[in-house]
Parts: structure tokens; sequence; C-alpha cells
């Protein structure tokens, strides 16, 4: 099966080098890699554009921009991977070995959040245990998943947050994920720059109020202060 990497991006000038740098070894082993920008100020698009396949532009917003790509490519099995997070090595032939292997049809990898408070290992420890509970995967995870039960789950829901929630929830009633235990490197900055502690107990909340029933676009407005 061909896999397509889908990259969103909103001025990530000072990451998207590095991150689309560490991709080639699996692009030369013939995976697609797509670039959607959600509209940035700075260089991002110029300096991704020698490392992917395609770059796409369209209206800011995760669940747009991906939804975007992923109509936009070629590959059979879809990995959605932001933009401030790194792959573990050969990891087109483990999402495809490990879909084959188990019968799946998505998944996600477990996360190592990198940064210099001693914290960030708890909260990787946490979130790969809870989401193994749970079978609910977050988009600093890698979500990989076939084109065929992508369209079938009816895409992101095409909100202004959780929409890898929902999409975990779609995907959730055809079959339970695939939970690599090879890592993705996400970075820290989020929670460093905020505060572990505050950015972890927000988090909670947020997803509390909406699994309460909560308006996407009400708690995009309490989180964008302290996201990326």
């Amino acid at each position: 099966m061909s896999l397509s990497i889908i990259v969103p991006c909103l001025n990530e000038a000072a990451t998207v080098t590095t991150t689309l740098a560490a991709l080639q070894p699996v692009r030369a082993r013939g995976a697609e890699v797509i670039v959607v920008d959600g509209g940035s100020s700075d260089e991002t698009v110029v300096l991704a554009r020698p490392h992917v396949d395609r770059v796409l532009t369209g209206p800011r917003g995760r669940a747009f921009q991906m939804n975007a790509g992923a109509a936009a490519a070629r590959g059979d099995i879809l990995l959605f991977l932001h933009a401030d997070c790194r792959l573990p090595e050969f990891a087109d032939r483990l999402i495809v070995d490990g879909l084959n292997r188990e019968r799946k049809s998505w998944g996600r990898f477990d996360v190592d959040i990198t940064g210099r408070h001693r914290l960030l290992g708890v909260v990787a420890y946490l979130m790969n245990v809870r989401s193994r509970l749970t079978g609910i995967a977050t988009g600093d995870q890698g979500v990989f998943v076939t084109r065929t039960l992508f369209e079938a789950a009816g895409r992101f829901p095409e909100i202004a947050l959780m929409e890898d929630i929902a999409l975990s929830q779609g995907l959730k009633r055809f079959s339970a994920p695939l939970c690599l235990r090879h890592r993705i490197r996400a970075s820290g900055r989020r929670w460093e720059r905020h505060g572990v502690l505050r950015t972890v107990l927000l988090m909670w909340r947020l997803r509390f109020a909406y699994w309460r029933g909560a308006d996407p676009e009400q708690l995009a407005l309490r989180y964008l202060p302290h996201g990326d």
C-alpha cells in the first residue's frame, strides 16, 4: 500500500525544514509528502517547497488543511503529521506492516515529548496510556488511516478544535486503532511556553467541555491564547 504524509502548517518557518528533511528517506522509498499551508506570514511555503511533492494553500485550521491534503493525496494510506513532530525510523514500513499484520485500518504511534522540563516525560506516558485505554488518538501521535476508512468515517469534521478527537470517535465505530509502541517525537514547545501543568489542566478542561457538548468554536477561543 502506498503512503501519503500530510503536514498542516501555519508560520512554521523555524521548524518546517527540519521536519521535512527527516522525511526524505521515507520519501525516497516512495511516500508522497504534501504540505498544506493555512496562510503563513513567514517563509514556511518557500522553505517547504524543495522538500515535498506538493504545497497546497487553503483556509486556516488543521481540519480544513488536512482534509485538503487528503483530497489531493494519491496514497492508499494517509498519515497526518504535525509540523513540529518527527517520525520514528522506517515509519512507513512500521505502518504498512502493522496494519497488514493486525488487520487494522487505522492507528497511531506512541509519543515522546522533547524538551527541558522533567514533567514532559510524564505527560507523554499518560497520553500513551490514555490513548490505549480509550482508543482515542491525538494529532501529536501521528494518526494514520486507510483512505477508504477515512472517507467512510466522514473525514475530519471541519471544526475549530478537537478535530483529532472527533475523527478518532468516528474511526472507532469501525475498529479499534493499531497502537504502535515506536515513538514519534513531538516538540514540547507548547507546554514549556505556557507551563506544563497549566497546559495539561487547560487541555483536560477543554476535552471535558467537548465531551459535555460544548461548541468547538468557543473552545478554540479559550485554547488559542495558550496554543501554538
